[in-house]
């Protein structure tokens, strides 16, 4: 039934719903921004509105330098902003120094107002990147690796500006469909299942990582909802199915045609993740889907749900800590 209820999400996005064109009713001129994988699809198009809206400052994190200052000339020319509005950095997701590197840059920003991890894969071939299986590495560990080094900022900025920064992560219908037995192994932790290549579902992996998502954003406005740290809004926007690069390694004859007749275009999903960055504190810790709270599958708030969303949140803490030590303090 939740595999019935995504791909119905799906069709339904593509038929019935127009997505709004991202519109600001505020100045955006003293804004800072950041959009990770920003060179090409959804983070292109993204970044795109965004400069037409008027933040006065987008930093455009790509992992190629050249691809990054490629694509801010295009953004540029069909804008009309000034140069200085978009600056390009370098940041790979797949390399936990270059996040580490990344953040360590960023903290020096004056303010934040937005980031966009846009920045994710989709593979059926199993690698194991810095310990982990690659997927699990740049969808899940790396992104929320970010969050958490870049959350003082956040919450700094909010405490000068009283502007609370968005934290977005996109994510997909497909999380109905993740497959949750892998979730479920008693005798070891989750990651040491996941990135066990003889018993690795990769079929799934891709929704499994944006399931994992969903739980560990849930779960950090749970743990944070009564904070007096400062404020900011995490949310995770489904921009349903489009036409980008991130499919590319699994197209088929199929696959094509199923994407011409049910995928948005890259640039009416992004609408969706920008409204991610401008909506309201009434999104914090939810799944977004045509630009509204939806409720995502049941085995995430069911007790199944609420049991490995605790387990898989401290899980990664560890990691992370692992990864820089302390680091989980920030929340």
């Amino acid at each position: 039934m939740s595999a019935l209820h995504g791909l119905g999400s799906v069709i339904y996005g593509k038929v019935c719903v127009t997505v709004p064109m991202p519109t600001a009713t505020t100045d955006l001129s003293d804004h800072i921004m950041i959009v990770t994988g920003s060179n090409s699809g959804l983070g292109f198009e993204a970044t795109r509105h965004l400069s037409r809206l008027g933040v006065g400052k987008i930093i455009m994190a790509v992992r190629t330098l050249s691809k990054g200052e490629a694509a801010k000339k295009l953004i540029l020319q069909s804008t009309g902003k000034p140069e200085s509005s978009i600056e390009v950095w370098n940041i790979d997701m797949d390399s936990q120094d270059a996040v580490k590197a990344f953040a360590e840059q960023a903290s020096q920003l004056p303010r934040i107002d937005g980031i966009l991890a846009n920045a994710g894969i989709m593979t059926t071939q199993f690698t194991l990147s810095e310990g982990n299986e690659r997927t699990l590495n740049v969808n899940v560990i790396n992104t929320f690796l970010l969050f958490f080094l870049l959350l003082p900022l956040m919450r700094r900025s909010e405490q000068q500006t009283g502007n609370p920064c968005r934290f977005v992560i996109p994510n997909s219908a497909l999380h109905y469909m993740a497959p949750t037995a892998e979730l479920n192994e008693k005798e070891t932790t989750i990651f040491d299942r996941l990135n066990n290549q003889k018993r690795a579902d990769m079929a799934g992996r891709y929704p499994l990582s944006k399931l994992l998502v969903l739980y560990i954003v849930r779960e950090i406005a749970e743990r944070t909802k009564s904070s007096s740290k400062g404020k900011f809004i995490i949310n995770t926007p489904n921009p349903s199915w489009c036409r980008s690069d991130l499919s590319r390694d699994m197209e088929s004859a199929g696959f094509k045609m199923a994407e011409k007749l049910l995928a948005r275009t890259a640039e009416e999903g992004s609408r969706t993740l920008v409204h991610g960055v401008w909506t309201d504190e009434s999104s914090h810790g939810h799944y977004l889907t045509n630009c509204h709270v939806q409720a995502p599958a049941k085995f995430v708030t069911n007790k199944f749900g609420q049991d490995v969303q605790k387990k898989i949140f401290n899980e990664l803490l560890v990691k992370l800590d692992s990864i820089s030590p302390g680091v989980s303090s920030n929340l």
